[in-house]
């Protein structure tokens, strides 16, 4: 059984669930490492052990290079345990640091994994979901960002003892993009779009106003999504893109309203494993992957749905 490492920017004792995810699937590997480019506290050092991770690797730093510090991590944590496989969250800047240190390492990245096996096989989905393809690298390390919702978080029978060690990394100077301002993005109760197990999405038949899909969003506890028309249009910020250029999302339930489905946002939900369809047009190609349709106005149906989902939990 090869060796593997997952890398997180930043892991609080409260990891998230795409982190737990991670977690599960790297305890099924030999010597089980994490590395993170922060301090981490004694709390999230409990949670790691308890997944069997055997050896934390830390690093402080702030570096004006964008992803210069996280890179530097990254590549004296792979360079520290020989890992064999190493397992990355699937959001943007994570897979450019996979990218980077692939091309750096002489490795592979593959990215949407839903499951690797114990001889580094990756499963993933391919054409909007149409396939599931298996894929090896053909040499050096594989590192692989693993699709929220793949796998069953799930910690070990028991805890093991972590050994922690400070990472001393190399400064560099060379840079060609540097970080000029920073601004935190506004905090919100809702869950991560990619690691929801609900979300409700909505389009152009929305025309501006979000309030309905996100009325039903907190009724369901979910998060909320959206089409790249609506995005464009500023009705949303872009974090809530689902699609081809946006987000992938393969949540438990996933509702549709006022999208028509074109292929470019299927590419981005078509993996959901329930999928409702709420729109005007009997004729929208949303409604050929739906297992439920609506034909109606949103307006209407979505307040109705939420009424009736409070109604219900109380």
């Amino acid at each position: 059984m090869p060796s593997a490492l997952v890398f997180f920017t930043e892991l609080s004792a409260a990891p998230s669930k795409g982190q737990r995810e991670l977690l599960t699937l790297v305890s099924g590997f030999e010597n089980p490492a994490v590395a993170v480019a922060n301090q981490v506290s004694d709390e999230a050092q409990q949670v790691l052990a308890s997944y069997g991770v055997v050896k934390l690797f830390t690093a402080s730093g702030d570096a004006p290079v964008f992803g210069q510090h996280e890179i530097s991590v990254l590549d004296a944590a792979v360079q520290a345990t020989a890992a064999k496989l190493v397992l990355l969250a699937n959001d943007n800047f994570s897979r450019e640091l996979g990218a980077r240190l692939a091309v750096r390492r002489n490795g592979a990245i593959i990215t949407d994994v839903i499951g690797i096996s114990g001889d580094l096989v990756a499963t993933k989905d391919e054409l909007a979901g149409s396939y599931s393809v298996q894929a090896r690298a053909t040499n050096g390390t594989l590192f692989a960002t693993l699709k929220p919702n793949s796998i069953e978080d799930a910690p070990a029978a028991s805890s093991t003892a972590l050994a922690v060690e400070e990472l001393a990394l190399e400064n560099s100077n060379d840079a060609k993009v540097r970080i000029a301002a920073a601004e935190a993005k506004v905090a919100s109760d809702r869950p991560a779009l990619t690691e929801a197990r609900v979300v409700v999405a909505g389009g152009r038949g929305v025309n501006g106003d979000f309030g309905p899909v996100e009325v039903l969003a907190d009724a369901l506890g979910a998060a909320v999504g959206a089409s790249r028309a609506a995005t464009d249009a500023g009705w949303i910020s872009h974090d809530a893109q689902i699609g081809q250029t946006g987000a992938t999302v393969a949540p438990q339930l996933y509702i549709s309203a006022g999208i028509s489905g074109a292929i470019q946002q299927k590419a981005g939900m078509q993996t959901s494993k329930f999928i409702i369809a709420i729109n005007k047009d009997v004729d929208a190609p949303v409604f050929e992957i739906a297992d439920l349709g609506i034909v109606g106005d949103l307006a209407k149906v979505l307040p109705q749905a939420a009424e009736e989902i409070r109604r219900r939990k109380a």
